[in-house]
């Protein structure tokens, strides 16, 4: 992809001091040589804000303290973008952005405003790439976030080598030393290198969308399978109760399933079904049953109350009796006066003492009267009247009566209903057969649309047919084999570079490995990883070699998403003296130089190599170098341009703005 940095723009806190730019040439070898600690290693971060990254990693203090927007302009293939953003202050970053597009940008703004927003701009970085909208997961759901589509921002691993990278042996690529971002790379590798295409991964999609849809139907086609037994067992009860019923004739042989739901579907659509008993055949046995047990109710209810009637008058002749009873007692107690009195006729009044008195012969005489009329009145009260003795036994006798009367209700009403038991059960059949009947036709229903799997048979027959179309392409499309491809064209690029760097194993054969991230050098006896060989001018030369190979097989391709630029910090450190430091810890040396021929030469082979591949590529690769080297190791090699130098109190941030 033709993707380019045209210029760096600083925008001033102050809006009377016009912007920093710092311009670059398209399809060249841009070099910013200075001291340290003038702003070179903030190029990478400013360039990576601008494009999107999720955090602001520009340096703080003297940068962020005096820019208030970062912006980038970039050359593609639909023209130029200015992409700003302002500086986040506290936050980790911000999602104020500015854009402004052109044919050609000449003239810059003197302050920015928002007008866009972080998430905008990676959409289109998205669009402009040309990437595919597919995800790696194949649709699943449940896949990791390393699953999902690729982005602009994945492609940030081949475009940047700052400090830390450009000669580490452990970290090949930008931001790999995290996991998150070395997982995303190893899924988009085969992508990138073209063995992937949007195409395969549409083909990768559809297949595992139609295994996923394969393999419900067949579970649901073993459910079927499973549950079949239950529905032809249940067909068969409901076709032997329609034979119980009469509804249906009896056979010699037992009918399929098809049969059955033919003759049950024949008894719904029936619409002269006669039945062999009906409500009118019992109306009068129910009728006369109701009479009956209405008079057995009245009749219980008269004897009920004559009952009651009786126990009351019996009980009121065992009161009189009782009564009777007491007043006899009584006189008998009474009878003592007349034993005094048949003793007083001796000549002596007091039958104690033999005294003569008046008064105790008086009180004698009254209490015998007395005693006499108590007799008088038991005999007449103790009698019952007639009228009780005749009512009494009217109301016995009606006890009797009505209680045969109830017993001759009952026995014919059980005999009623010992007769009509036939007739009741008649008519349940009838109500049954009419409930059956009812609900018959939902329950051919369901046998028609669930005893038959025949379309879930077919089904399973096209997915499975359609899931080993796709597989038989995917298999002739051969992805491994062209991940392989790729990666021979890539690890060839590299090895005709090697030679032609600071490399002590030159001609050995180098391998990346799309697994580890990292790169293996093979030798006669063992195959070495990058961590495994020492010294700095070998992991930069296998960086550069690497890196310049992809850059190489990327605009070979006709469609690569990868940004046709690298930006490269300080190449040349590991031949630079070691930094004296004092005691406070701050660096003597600001401007080390090269002091040796050998190391003036290696850094020149550098420079000599980025110069041949960029001339190469014919304008359409461009690099950019932020080292400490001066233009008097790489100002003659063909392709390398010198953009600014940064010494003698020139910087990134000019130094009024610091004043």
């Amino acid at each position: 992809m033709f993707f380019q940095i045209k210029e760096i723009v600083l925008w001033p806190r102050g809006a009377d001091k016009p912007p920093r730019r710092v311009k670059f040439q398209l399809g060249k070898v841009n070099v910013i040589s200075g001291a340290s600690r003038t702003g070179k290693s903030a190029v990478i971060p400013i360039i990576d804000y601008c494009l999107g990254s999720g955090s602001c990693s520009i340096p703080v203090n003297t940068i962020r303290k005096n820019c208030e927007w970062f912006g980038v302009v970039i050359a593609t293939s639909q023209g130029e973008k200015l992409l700003a953003r302002r500086e986040p202050g506290a936050q980790r970053s911000t999602e104020d952005m500015f854009i402004m597009e052109a044919t050609s940008i000449a003239e810059l703004p003197l302050s920015v405003t928002k007008n866009t927003s972080a998430d905008a701009i990676r959409r289109l970085l998205d669009e402009l790439a040309g990437l595919t909208n597919l995800d790696f997961s194949g649709g699943d759901e449940s896949a990791t976030g390393f699953g999902g589509r690729p982005s602009f921002r994945d492609l940030a691993a081949f475009t940047f080598q700052p400090q830390n990278v450009v000669a580490n042996p452990d970290v090949l690529f930008f931001k790999t030393n995290t996991y998150e971002h070395r997982e995303k790379l190893r899924k988009i590798f085969p992508y990138v290198l073209g063995a992937v295409t949007p195409s395969l991964m549409a083909m990768q999609f559809e297949l595992r969308r139609t295994q996923q849809e394969l393999r419900r139907k067949e579970r649901e086609l073993k459910q079927a399978r499973e549950v079949s037994a239950q529905w032809l067992a249940d067909l068969k009860a409901k076709f032997s109760e329609a034979q119980e019923l009469g509804l249906t004739t009896r056979t010699d042989v037992e009918p399929s399933r098809d049969q059955m739901i033919e003759l049950l579907s024949e008894i719904v659509s029936r619409t002269d079904l006669t039945l062999a008993v009906t409500t009118n055949t019992i109306t009068d046995a129910m009728q006369e049953l109701g009479s009956l047990e209405g008079e057995e109710r009245t009749v219980s209810r008269e004897l009920t109350v004559l009952r009651h009637r009786l126990e009351e008058m019996n009980r009121m002749r065992r009161g009189a009796d009782a009564y009777q009873g007491a007043l006899i007692v009584q006189r008998d107690r009474l009878q003592l006066s007349k034993w005094i009195s048949s003793h007083a006729g001796h000549g002596s009044d007091c039958p104690v003492c033999g005294s003569h008195t008046e008064s105790s012969q008086r009180k004698l005489t009254h209490l015998a009267e007395r005693l006499k009329e108590v007799e008088v009145e038991v005999g007449v009260d103790t009698e019952v009247p007639a009228a009780f003795e005749r009512e009494l036994q009217r109301v016995t006798t009606e006890v009797d009566v009505t209680s045969e009367r109830l017993k001759s209700v009952q026995i014919r009403r059980r005999a009623l209903s010992s007769r009509s038991d036939e007739a009741r059960s008649r008519q349940y059949s009838a109500k049954k057969a009419e409930r059956f009947v009812g609900n018959l036709e939902a329950a051919l229903d369901l046998h028609r649309r669930l005893g038959s799997d025949a379309e879930l048979v077919e089904e399973v027959s096209r997915l499975t047919e359609l899931e080993l179309d796709l597989r038989a392409k995917l298999r002739g499309q051969d992805i491994d084999a062209r991940k392989r491809r790729a990666l021979q064209n890539v690890n060839t690029n590299a090895a005709r570079l090697l030679p032609l760097l600071d490399a002590e194993r030159p001609e050995d054969p180098v391998s990346l490995e799309v697994d580890d991230l990292t790169v293996k050098v093979i030798g006669l006896d063992r195959a070495d990883y990058l961590s495994e060989i020492g010294s700095g001018s070998n992991w930069l030369s296998y960086h550069l070699a690497v890196l310049l190979g992809l850059h190489q097989f990327f605009l070979s391709q006709t469609k690569s998403p990868i940004p046709a630029f690298l930006v490269l910090d300080q190449p040349s450190q590991v031949y630079f003296p070691t930094k004296v430091v004092d005691r406070d810890g701050d660096q003597v040396d600001d401007d080390p130089q090269l002091t040796r021929d050998e190391d003036v030469e290696a850094v020149r082979k550098a420079f000599q190599v980025l110069g041949q591949v960029v001339n190469a590529a014919q304008g359409k690769l461009q690099v950019l170098v932020l080292d400490h080297a001066s233009k008097e190791v790489w100002g003659d090699v063909e392709g390398v341009v010198g953009v600014e130098d940064w010494r003698g109190g020139t910087k990134l941030v000019p130094m009024e703005w610091m004043q």
